[in-house]
């Protein structure tokens, strides 16, 4: 077994990118394959939706679990590991009969992958601090692609006829599999031969206010994520009378903006710094949603969606990345905060605007994420107030 204190960081990297994408796309399969089991089952959409609320809240439970263990046993272990239960996780749905069965089996996934959320961002923060430039966006941008292949792999899978529980399975067993190779890989903060000193040197205890602050800015910005990926079809299908082929475009024009706009975001942030990424990018979102709330024509609209998507991909990222780097020695305890708060948005998101639908229509109640992305705007320079006088280098370990 090579020595992790001299593996390359590019071998920890195309882990951490396969672990990303793996859960990405073990999600979009679960998602596909969704109502094929609530009919399996027989279970109303009413016990549905409490069983997701289930998923959820245990999620949360595993973020602030894992956190602190993040800490104190390094996400060299706990990655793969969160990553191989909640693969495994996937191979029992499709082949259960009652409600109360799925209940159980979603508290295990929804835990695992509340683990794996916490764990193998604080290992992504851990890799980037070995290179001299940002690299976090791409890895969120990889889970973006495991969603887009699962749902071709899905489509294919439901159009052969295959049986959700053998398309689960071998899924879950795929990804499991693939999550304990990429183990070899994976490294922990003194992979970079830090000492406890340097550290303590470095490092000094995070403002308890600023941790919150990201947070709240988590929240918002993965609350209009939510909102999007909820909502985009029927604000076009109900405002706009579009078909539901025209309607789909919106979610899709978002989804495929805000993946690419992952994959440039690292190169503009090494040049004009995390604070401005999330500043001017929180400000085309608001920018776009505007637009495609008022738009009077459908591809208008696809125009705000596609600026809405671009302007929300690359914020969460370097959020994730300032809370890792807040205090090396407390950093998952700080992420899991964090990524709690943002998975909270996610959540309530669409809730929140379906109960505003009830007061007014579907377009007015996006003005719910436009506040809050004219919010994250105003509050951005929490990530590094020095950023708003000179570009700073926020990464400053050399190569290894």
């Amino acid at each position: 077994m090579p020595d992790r204190m001299t593996l390359p960081p590019r071998a920890a990297r195309f882990a951490t990118f396969l672990i990303f994408g793996l859960n990405g796309f073990g999600l979009g399969m679960w998602l596909v394959h969704l109502p094929n089991v609530e009919h399996d089952i027989g279970v109303p959409h009413s016990v549905l939706g409490l069983l997701l609320l289930v998923l959820g809240g245990s999620a949360l439970v595993g973020m602030q679990v894992v956190g602190p263990l993040v800490d104190r046993i390094g996400p060299r272990r706990l990655t793969p590991a969160a990553a191989a239960t909640f693969a495994l996780s996937l191979t029992v749905p499709g082949w259960l009969t009652s409600w109360w069965s799925l209940g159980l089996i979603l508290i295990v996934m929804g835990f695992a992958n509340g683990a794996l959320d916490v764990s193998m961002n604080a290992h992504a923060v851990v890799v980037e601090r070995g290179y001299d430039r940002p690299i976090m966006a791409a890895f969120h941008a990889m889970w973006s692609v495991g969603g887009a292949l699962a749902a071709v792999v899905g489509a294919a899978a439901l159009n052969a006829n295959v049986p959700t529980g053998v398309t689960l399975g071998v899924t879950g067993l795929f990804c499991a599999a693939l999550s304990l190779f990429a183990a070899r890989f994976t490294i922990d903060a003194d992979h970079h031969r830090r000492t406890e000193e340097t550290v303590a040197t470095e490092a000094k205890p995070a403002p308890k206010g600023l941790v919150w602050i990201l947070g709240f800015l988590a929240l918002a910005l993965m609350l209009s994520e939510g909102v999007a990926n909820d909502w985009a079809a029927l604000e076009l299908k109900g405002v706009l009378n579009a078909s539901a082929s025209e309607a789909a475009l919106g979610y899709g024009a978002f989804a495929v903006a805000m993946t690419v706009g992952r994959f440039a975001t690292d190169r503009v942030a090494a040049k004009i710094g995390a604070t401005r990424i999330v500043r001017y990018g929180a400000a085309i979102a608001a920018i776009g949603l505007t637009i495609a709330s008022i738009a009077p024509w459908i591809p208008l609209a696809l125009v705000g969606y596609a600026l809405f998507g671009i302007g929300l991909s690359g914020g969460v990222p370097q959020l994730f990345t300032a809370a890792g780097n807040l205090d090396h020695r407390s950093a998952g305890a700080l992420m899991a905060r964090v990524v709690g708060l943002g998975y909270v948005g996610l959540l309530a998101g669409p809730a929140v605007i379906g109960g505003l639908t009830r007061l007014m229509p579907l377009n007015a109640a996006f003005a719910v994420p436009i506040v809050l992305c004219v919010l994250t705007v105003v509050f951005a320079s929490a990530l590094d107030p020095r950023e708003d006088n000179e570009l700073v280098d926020q990464r400053p370990m050399r190569n290894v």
